[in-house]
């Protein structure tokens, strides 16, 4: 089971996940939504993916990204594009033209939401299933989940906790992606990323 911080906003906080021992497979910022509390300004941005990734890679985090926002990122260190709200020839002309790896995320709330994947199957290297709150961090039943056959690899976010029994995740999922589930008050926590790293890294450890 890999994961994704989702989320990080500060050097601090990047600093002491890409240095953890149980390091993220993918970290996420907030590119282009400034309705999220943990949207990046972009001179900030710059200056924050300078700290080097070492062994995880760095998504952008992207709602019905325009082609100025496209642009704007296109010289910055992100391996994937995780996309909200565009439809298959917009994100495959993306993929065409800037030549990055691609999360497509799906928003879920009921069992008829999940099979949307099937319009993104053959661009999208990842697909996310996320809740409907984008910023809110809401959950949906991930039990809806269960039984799908994708050629992607499955992401799974949608209100993770950092003390959930993860194992419920092992087989409906192959990342989860965390985010409002590491804070306290609003803010990335350490002690709350170094006891949901430890857990993950113990899980795959016995499985």
């Amino acid at each position: 089971m890999k994961v994704k911080i989702c989320g990080v906003s500060d050097p601090h906080t990047l600093t002491y996940i890409t240095n953890h021992d149980a390091s993220p497979e993918y970290i996420g910022f907030i590119v282009n939504y400034k309705k999220s509390k943990r949207f990046v300004e972009f001179n900030k941005l710059k200056k924050l993916l300078n700290i080097d990734k070492k062994k995880s890679d760095y998504v952008a985090v992207l709602v019905k990204p325009t082609e100025q926002d496209l642009i704007k990122i296109s010289k910055l260190p992100f391996d994937y594009y995780q996309i909200y709200d565009l439809d298959h020839e917009q994100i495959k002309l993306i993929k065409k033209k800037f030549k990055v790896k691609i999360i497509v995320a799906i928003t879920v709330k009921n069992k008829n939401d999940t099979s949307k994947y099937k319009n993104y199957k053959d661009i999208a290297d990842i697909i996310l299933f996320d809740s409907k709150g984008y910023e809110k961090s809401l959950s949906f039943d991930h039990s809806l989940l269960k039984n799908l056959k994708l050629k992607s690899k499955i992401m799974v976010a949608g209100n993770i906790k950092y003390n959930d029994q993860l194992d419920k995740f092992i087989k409906i999922a192959d990342i989860i992606d965390i985010s409002g589930g590491l804070e306290t008050s609003g803010e990335k926590d350490i002690s709350k990323i170094d006891i949901f790293l430890k857990n993950l890294n113990k899980l795959n450890n016995e499985n």
